[in-house]
């Protein structure tokens, strides 16, 4: 899903770093706060419009997928139902096409996932890099040292100064991002380079 993407992207990209103790204790006057990212992204503005437009583009894929798959599972039955009236030659002939048309199928089922995979990079990346200018804006101008995120698995804060959440600050400045749907996504049959992640069914 399209959250949890994000949720990754946050963690990739080190915009909300865990500072360790070691560094705090020896980062003497230094100024911190902490935002919980898990708010942040619930509330940022444009993230429902964006997974909903991944979600219509994904199911759109998927039925081009479904209908590939179900071309090759009616030739293949009929392949099978007509082979024992067939030829040695013509089995042959027939099973090479179907052999063919399998991998043709494949080739562009790969080429959609990776089109897919793409594209939700292209919904994540612009609210990603308002986030992190949000965040670089504040730290300038409250002359923070380092803003820590408590909503990451691996936090280590267990009790905080409340006065130190500057999440509803962050979840202010961020605007409204245009979600420009795309044309479906094209299967052909092209050379497809692998997904790295296989989107998930529906």
């Amino acid at each position: 899903m399209l959250h949890s993407r994000i949720r990754a992207t946050f963690m990739a990209l080190g915009l909300l770093t865990l500072v360790s103790g070691a560094v705090s204790a020896q980062s003497t006057g230094a100024k911190f706060a902490y935002i919980d990212s898990r708010v942040v992204l619930d509330k940022a503005p444009g993230r429902a419009a964006a997974e909903s437009t991944f979600q219509k583009e994904y199911d759109a894929a998927q039925v081009k997928i479904k209908k590939m798959q179900d071309t090759l599972e009616a030739m293949a039955s009929a392949y099978q139902k007509a082979a024992p009236t067939l030829t040695a030659v013509t089995r042959e002939l027939r099973e090479k096409e179907i052999r063919e048309k399998q991998q043709s199928f494949e080739n562009s089922a790969r080429l959609l996932e990776a089109q897919m995979q793409q594209r939700q990079g292209e919904l994540v990346q612009p609210m990603m890099n308002q986030i992190r200018e949000v965040l670089d804006a504040l730290r300038k101008e409250d002359g923070y040292s380092f803003i820590f995120d408590i909503g990451t698995n691996a936090s280590v804060i267990v009790a905080a100064d409340s006065t130190l959440n500057i999440t509803d600050k962050v979840v202010g400045r961020l605007k409204p991002l245009p979600v420009t749907a795309k044309d479906e996504p094209k299967a052909t049959g092209a050379k497809a380079q692998p997904a790295g992640v296989v989107p998930k069914k529906p």
